[in-house]
């Protein structure tokens, strides 16, 4: 598995080593990994775009979990991916690997650019080019995503994003997405290409979860929403490339108007709440 000291990856693993699965990681530093889970899996160091750490890591494996890291200094969002994918694909091809789950995006099928979620798509393609039977977990707006404002609920009772206060937001808690990820590769009898829409339980709007912030922290929250035009401005001065912030307004334009809605009506809907995440993970990280 990649990525497992990441926010789904370090659950995932838990998940596996708990199941009884045999279990080799992909991680840049092999330090970051909790001792006890460092003591019974089979440790790789390297990057998951290098095929030299794949071909170290997956002979005998039967099932990849595949996650694709954050680099807000990459070129493009897309260019970022597809780095990953082909080294990935052909690795899996190499070694005949025969499963892949990948954590993707909901929205399959949109038809305009999405940014960094048309990306995701783009990686899920070049991972079917494989051969290998493929599932992409699917999910909407990360509730971890939240805590990058942490300061600003603490010193001034608010959180922000680019969609409308009043129109429901599609969310998931990353231990939800390693849980799904997690029932897949414990039972690798399916076969052929899926996506597994997987979301929360609520359809709150960001006003009414500001409204659940306040009663679970006790003091008032509000939602401020901040216009694509100045969200792409802030980025622009703190460095970010044309590209990035075209990636990134992109992404939050198809946010607004609905990528997800196709799936949030057939998705498997997670149990973790926004109210059990805020008050679990939230609040004590406040």
């Amino acid at each position: 598995m990649t990525t497992p000291t990441g926010q789904v990856g370090r659950r995932l693993v838990r998940h596996l080593l708990a199941g009884g699965t045999g279990v080799k990681v992909v991680v840049r530093d092999a330090a970051r990994l909790d001792d006890d889970v460092r003591e019974r899996v089979g440790v790789v160091e390297g990057s998951h775009d290098d095929p030299a750490v794949l071909d170290a890591a997956l002979p005998g494996a039967t099932a990849l979990f595949w996650l694709v890291p954050p680099n807000p200094a990459a070129a493009s969002a897309e260019e970022h991916y597809l780095t990953f994918a082909r080294a990935g694909s052909e690795a899996v091809r190499r070694h005949g690997v025969r499963h892949v789950v990948a954590v993707s995006s909901a929205g399959h099928g949109w038809a305009k650019p999405a940014g960094v979620l048309s990306a995701a798509f783009a990686m899920d393609a070049e991972l079917q080019e494989s051969g290998a039977a493929y599932r992409a977990v699917s999910p909407p707006f990360y509730m971890e995503n939240l805590l990058g404002q942490l300061a600003a609920i603490r010193e001034r009772g608010t959180f922000s994003l680019t969609c409308a206060g009043d129109q429901p937001l599609a969310t998931i808690a990353t231990r939800d997405i390693a849980a799904t990820a997690a029932d897949l590769l414990a039972d690798l009898s399916w076969t052929a290409r899926a996506d597994v829409p997987v979301f929360g339980p609520d359809r709150l709007t960001p006003d009414g979860m500001a409204g659940v912030l306040s009663e679970e922290l006790g003091r008032p929250v509000r939602y401020d929403r901040i216009a694509l035009a100045d969200f792409a401005a802030m980025r622009r001065s703190h460095g970010a490339s044309e590209r990035v912030v075209d990636d990134a307004v992109a992404m939050f334009a198809a946010q607004d108007e609905g990528i997800y809605d196709a799936d949030w009506a057939k998705a498997t809907i997670a149990p973790t709440s926004f109210r059990t995440w805020c008050r679990e993970v939230l609040k004590p990280a406040l």
